[in-house]
């Protein structure tokens, strides 16, 4: 895919933009998607709406998203040459833009993700709202609200009685503070997801022991985003 003149031309080989809701953002809102994932993607779809879907291009908001589903930092140097290095990674991408979706944040993002390795696929839409601040807030159509900022456990688990109430317990065993949680379900006891914020690290045997529970489906653990 041909590279187009951006802020990033002009300023050399530093990631620094036009603002850090184009920059530092879009980096780590593709860093939280791929850690939901699971993996560097082999193919993305990236759709920018409203702010973003006019300024993405000019503004290096395209690079960043790249170099952000590549794994790479808000200051790594190659975030400029983001394009040849997702050629080399194998990582195919495809931007979209929608300009005028009233419902949503000014700045954000939607990826469609899949690891063609193992066939995993997720979706993720996060907003950048200033300064290198993110919100995740839907992950495979299930509303989110969590930031990066934090430790983050993402349950999927079946709507039993007393479930949020009894993974709170064993995360308070492993003396993990939680900050917050949400909890998204599709219906009564039907498919649930919780969003777990922790102030410090969780223990691998206590995810261990969470996984192995009859009623819990999948675990995604976030270390927190730099």
């Amino acid at each position: 895919m041909a590279e187009k003149s951006s802020i990033f031309d002009m300023i050399g080989p530093v990631m620094i933009g036009p603002s850090s809701s184009h920059t530092a953002g879009v980096v780590r809102i593709a860093r939280a998607a791929i850690r939901i994932l699971g993996a560097v993607p082999t193919e993305a779809v990236i759709t920018f709406y409203n702010s973003f879907a006019r300024t993405y291009e000019g503004h290096g908001s395209d690079r960043a998203i790249v170099a952000g589903l590549l794994g790479y930092a808000p200051d790594d140097i190659r975030i400029r040459t983001a394009f040849d290095h997702a050629e080399e990674a194998g990582l195919h991408y495809t931007f979209q833009s929608v300009g005028n979706a009233s419902t949503m944040h000014p700045n954000t993002i939607k990826l469609n993700l899949l690891d063609g390795r193992t066939g995993h696929r997720v979706e993720v839409v996060g907003q950048s709202r200033g300064g290198g601040v993110i919100r995740i807030v839907e992950v495979d159509g299930f509303p989110s609200d969590f930031s990066g900022a934090l430790h983050t456990l993402i349950i999927d688990a079946n709507d039993v009685p007393g479930s949020i109430a009894f993974i709170a317990s064993v995360i308070a065993h492993d003396e993990c503070n939680i900050a917050t949680m949400f909890v998204s379900r599709k219906g009564r006891n039907d498919a649930a997801r919780q969003f777990i914020e922790m102030d410090s690290p969780i223990k691998e045997i206590t995810l261990a022991y969470l996984r192995q529970l009859s009623w819990v489906q999948r675990i995604t653990y976030i270390p927190t985003l730099d």
